[in-house]
């Protein structure tokens, strides 16, 4: 059975048990990261010398980083109605989760660690300013995506790419900031909240 490291509360694990639920693929999960079994043990940096979660094992198998552990899982367990094989459709998927990896991920980072997380490190008014700016910003360029779709961000089907992409909207929903209105963010939220997937996993941690 498939293997997953990590707390399931942490934002990258979230999507891996999400996508597991959109498979219907069983697993076994462990605890690992902050609050659990540390990640700097001699058994985790053995499957990621980078000592950060995700990791899968399926079998002998052993894989990290959340976006390509996703896309792994939906090529090796018929996932083609979340990542399809046409290369068009595929290159559209690729493409939004990635910005969420880069563009959207950077933005938001200091102002969810200094409002969500209260980190006393991110204590810099101007830079948490900055930070929620430049969020919205993206957040705005989602908004027109969606309203242009009408669905979800690769289309009009609900895709791989909306696991990430959503996972991050939770998080822009959850921190506590001032925030512009976004019409078409929101109904995206909420018809996330009717899979059973997010349900279970998509508003179950900010970490």
């Amino acid at each position: 059975m498939l293997k997953i490291l990590g707390k399931a509360s942490s934002i990258n694990v979230r999507k891996v048990l999400w996508t597991c639920a959109e498979l219907n693929l069983p697993f076994d999960r462990e605890d690992w990261g902050s609050g659990f079994r540390p990640t700097s043990e001699p058994e985790f940096l053995a499957r990621n010398p980078n000592a950060m979660v995700p990791v899968i094992q399926d079998g002998d198998f052993v894989l990290w980083e959340s976006n390509t552990i996703i896309r792994y899982l939906a090529g090796q367990y018929q996932g083609q109605h979340l990542y399809p094989a046409e290369p068009k459709l595929r290159a559209r998927v690729d493409q939004w989760m990635d910005w969420q990896a880069t563009d959207l991920n950077r933005s938001w980072s200091y102002a969810f660690m200094a409002l969500a997380r209260q980190s006393p490190a991110h204590r810099d008014e101007a830079a948490i300013e900055a930070s929620c700016r430049d969020w919205a910003r993206f957040m705005g360029i989602l908004d027109q995506r969606l309203a242009a779709t009408g669905a979800y961000v690769a289309g009009d089907a609900f895709t791989l790419a909306d696991i990430p992409v959503g996972l991050s909207v939770n998080r822009w929903f959850e921190t506590p900031f001032e925030k512009p209105a976004l019409p078409a963010v929101a109904a995206y939220y909420d018809r996330l909240a009717q899979r059973d997937g997010y349900r279970q996993y998509g508003r179950n941690g900010t970490a």
